[in-house]
């Protein structure tokens, strides 16, 4: 009888743990949670697939495993409603037809501190830039629609002239031409949707950190490219850099070359 009652009560304590522990084995599964992610230009669109789009990495932020990789892809959403219309608080702004997006397809054991990490635009490496952001998800409560967005700062500048063999360069004046655009590839121009006339744009001949020569670059009447003219001191360890400013807005970019090298630069 002892025995009976023994085993008995074994056995309730078996099932007890086990009905305890059956809410966990569950979870441990995982529960499908999506997540929506749209890295952006500030004061502009959307990084679509035009400028190569953004990488997108998301992780458990307290232990660093690695959740969900992909690359943003798609078109660059609306400009009327991003950047010309006023907008209202609830208001669909990025969520539209084609807008690119990259969805995160997550399995959530628990509710999750996330990093979510952000770099572009990728088909502009010298002036791509990078964000981060940590947030709280719930597994199975998925973030669509707009999602979660991520600005990325500043201008992409690519340097058009001087191009080729730069070693014969200082001691003479030089054509400088520079294409300047938004990470997005939104384009510039003086009294344009991105208005050109509020930025600065300039060459500077620097050696070290020493600013040796600078001038400003003008409208070249061709839609985001600039010009000027200057003349490089016949000196050694010079460097061209093109600066692309905009401190109302909090935009900057900036290409630079070495005179001994040839090439595009490097841009930040």
């Amino acid at each position: 009888m002892i025995d009976r009652l023994t085993r008995l009560g074994i056995g309730r304590l078996l099932i007890g743990a086990a009905l305890i522990l059956l809410p966990d084995a569950v979870m441990a599964q995982g529960i499908p949670t999506r997540v929506m992610v749209r890295v952006v230009s500030h004061d502009g669109t959307i990084i679509g697939s035009m400028v190569g789009g953004a990488r997108v990495t998301v992780r458990d932020a307290r232990t660093g495993t690695l959740l969900a990789r992909g690359v943003q892809e798609g078109e660059a959403g609306d400009a009327q409603r991003l950047v010309i219309e006023p907008r209202a608080r609830g208001q669909r702004l990025f969520d539209t037809d084609g807008a690119a997006g990259f969805l995160a397809e997550l399995d959530l054991t628990r509710p999750t501190q996330v990093r979510i990490e952000a770099e572009g635009p990728l088909g502009t490496p010298q002036a791509s830039q990078r964000i981060s952001r940590t947030m709280l998800l719930v597994p199975g409560y998925d973030v669509l629609g707009e999602g979660v967005i991520l600005e990325l700062y500043g201008f992409a500048v690519e340097l058009l002239e001087p191009s080729g063999d730069w070693h014969d360069v200082p001691g003479s004046e030089i054509a400088v031409r520079a294409r300047v655009t938004m990470l997005c590839g939104c384009p510039t121009e003086p009294s344009g949707i991105w208005d050109s006339s509020k930025y600065t744009i300039e060459a500077r001949i620097v050696r070290e950190e020493t600013i040796l020569v600078t001038t400003n670059l003008t409208y070249a009447g061709e839609t985001s490219i600039y010009e000027g003219r200057l003349t490089v001191p016949a000196e050694d360890g010079l460097r061209l850099q093109i600066l692309a400013i905009d401190p109302s807005t909090a935009n900057f970019g900036m290409i630079e070359q070495p005179f001994d090298e040839s090439g595009t630069g490097q841009s930040s």
